[in-house]
């Protein structure tokens, strides 16, 4: 594997969105990731249009960079050889509740006996020192409790509404990739292992409160909560004659240049509630829907090249089918046609980010169910007498080379 993380070892004992998503991160990355499933195998491989059973799209997109193994942990041989794995890794990353680990006989001090150094990161629903600590957690769940949806009806929707894509999985499975290198970091300066919890609730309580908190951030209280441009009603692609546009005009300079650029100066210049981004901020909604009335008055091209001579920030409004076809997207290289081996050909998504010294490469595709199951108990001291007993217990499974089970 190439990547800063290479050489690192990661049990994955995560499902579903949230870990599997922030241990890809690790993968691509550079980590060896283990991916441990249940024999049933990961629930999301089920999910989405799939060309073979137990390899759907959603699957796909957050399990590259990953080994799999099929393990029966409720079985006695099943969590000997997940301590094995543990005890050889640098991290063991799960995102069942606490207390499910500790029936499995897999928290943190049955892990650290077998290793000391390991970093043993849980990925949860709620923080263990609160009441609601034994409840279960979803990303829906998650954004009604930090109030996402009730953001959306205050910003115009007809009613409460959770954003359209899994964005509480996909934020926490961020945060608990960078705690797992910030963990590993610390190891290395100090040689310490430990046990980290990364909390779906309060990480996501502290992302919408940071913009929205606002008045309420104050004793006492210097306004209400909610922040008055995120909430305006008129914060969305504006019409324009034949479309919509994405338009942010935002500081002073810009401002300035756009009402020079209608031939309206005096809006900026003789107008108080629009002379800086203070009195902007309190008047924003009559702001707004100025600009909303305005852009509806021309086309979509005749505004883009209008703002573009300007250095006004503009945008087209992608669809999910014009994102794919991104002129940019595809000038960088962010999407790639790759041969997956069972799945056929496949779009992919690179690596976001570029490295001058450690850039990644993607070198497995997502794995099919106990694919590397063989390979992954050889590595921990089986031999094919032990492998092949463990197989008619029904403690793992074995993919053998067709794809079959």
């Amino acid at each position: 594997m190439s990547g800063p993380l290479a050489g690192v070892r990661i049990v994955d004992m995560t499902t579903v969105l949230m870990g599997p998503y922030a241990t890809q991160i690790l993968g691509d990355l550079g980590a060896d990731v283990i991916k441990v499933e249940p024999l049933a195998g990961d629930n999301v491989r089920g999910i989405g249009p799939k060309r073979h059973q137990g390899m759907a799209a959603i699957f796909l997109h957050v399990n590259r960079s990953k080994r799999s193994i099929a393990l029966d942990l409720k079985r006695d041989e099943g969590r000997e050889a997940l301590l094995r794995l543990a005890a050889g890794a640098d991290v063991l990353i799960y995102n069942v509740r606490p207390q499910a680990m500790g029936r499995l006989g897999l928290g943190y001090e049955a892990v650290a006996k077998v290793n000391p150094r390991i970093v043993y990161v849980g990925v949860y629903g709620y923080g263990q020192r609160g009441p609601y600590a034994a409840k279960p957690a979803y990303d829906d769940l998650i954004q009604g409790a930090v109030g996402i949806p009730t953001l959306a009806q205050l910003a115009g929707a007809d009613v409460p509404r959770y954003a359209p894509n899994a964005m509480a999985d996909r934020i926490v499975g961020m945060a608990a990739a960078n705690a797992v290198t910030a963990a590993l970091l610390h190891r290395e300066r100090t040689g310490e292992g430990q046990c980290v919890e990364v909390p779906m609730f309060e990480t996501m309580a502290q992302f919408v409160l940071g913009d929205h908190m606002s008045g309420h951030s104050f004793d006492p209280p210097l306004g209400p909560t909610g922040y008055a441009r995120l909430l305006n009603e008129y914060r969305k692609p504006y019409p324009t004659k034949d479309g919509y546009l994405c338009v942010l005009i935002y500081n002073d300079k810009q401002w300035k240049t756009f009402f020079h650029m209608i031939g309206q100066p005096e809006v900026v210049e003789r107008d108080p509630r629009f002379s800086s981004i203070g009195q902007r901020t309190e008047h924003i909604r009559e702001l707004y829907k100025m600009v909303a009335e305005i852009l509806a008055t021309r086309t979509s091209a005749e505004w883009t090249a209008l703002f573009e001579a300007a250095d006004l920030p503009v945008m087209p409004l992608n669809t999910m089918d014009s994102l794919l076809g991104d002129a940019h997207l595809n000038a960088v290289g962010f999407f790639e046609w790759v041969d997956h081996p069972s799945e056929g050909r496949i779009r992919s998504m690179a690596v976001p980010t570029n490295w001058s010294k450690s850039q990644p490469r993607i070198e497995r595709q997502a794995p099919r169910l106990g694919q590397h199951s063989a390979e992954l108990l050889r590595e921990a001291g089986y031999d094919d007498d032990a492998i092949a007993a463990l197989v008619a217990q029904g403690v793992t499974l074995i993919e053998h080379p067709q794809g079959t089970t």
